[in-house]
């Protein structure tokens, strides 16, 4: 039902809200220190009306980062393939589930994200615990689980809109918090990486 709120919210959005909060989005996450430091960030490509992503992606690219992007596997688990720019990216849909865009280059396997210095992570909204609300899929608590395993220790970094940065969602015992939340209007952190 929670999500069901905050897609709504989203899909109100028009082209132009989501390209703007883009360019703002990308802005305050590049003044993190985190990212200021990586040298791979595992990242995302947005769809629809979610905060958009290439826009920082590209600036990452250009600062010398190597950034690992997702590929959805058939039980929801993600390989990860390397961003060589928006024109190695494929428009990929999975089934009855919304069209991903993923990279075209070679298949990294599911631990590659285990390099990362920094997990740029999808949400819903995250609360002022850092708990963060994902699509329900599972496939974010499958990478996290797999950082846990592997004692890797990077920053989790949600992105999100203004508007979802909540007080409280609801957790699962798997649930793992985030180090921060960057917004187009700023950055809000739970706990140091």
């Amino acid at each position: 039902m929670l999500r069901r709120e905050f897609l709504a919210v989203r899909s109100r959005l028009t082209a132009d809200d989501v390209r703007e909060s883009a360019g703002a989005l990308a802005a305050r996450a590049l003044e993190l220190g985190e990212l200021a430091h990586a040298r791979t960030v595992a990242a995302y490509v947005s769809v629809g009306s979610e905060p958009g992503t290439l826009t920082l992606l590209d600036a990452l690219r250009a600062r010398g980062v190597r950034v690992l992007l997702p590929a959805l596997l058939p039980d929801n688990d993600l390989d990860w393939g390397a961003y060589a720019g928006e024109g190695s990216l494929a428009r990929v849909r999975h089934g009855s589930k919304m069209a991903l865009f993923e990279p075209t280059g070679e298949r990294l396997g599911p631990d590659a994200v285990t390099e990362a210095d920094v997990v740029l992570l999808p949400g819903l909204a995250v609360d002022a615990r850092g708990m963060r609300l994902g699509r329900g899929g599972g496939s974010y608590d499958r990478v996290l689980a797999r950082l846990e395993r592997a004692g890797a220790r990077p920053s989790l970094v949600v992105l999100l809109y203004d508007s979802e940065v909540v007080e409280h969602v609801p957790e699962e015992a798997h649930d793992r918090p985030v180090h921060a939340a960057v917004t187009p209007s700023g950055v809000r952190r739970f706990r140091a990486p």
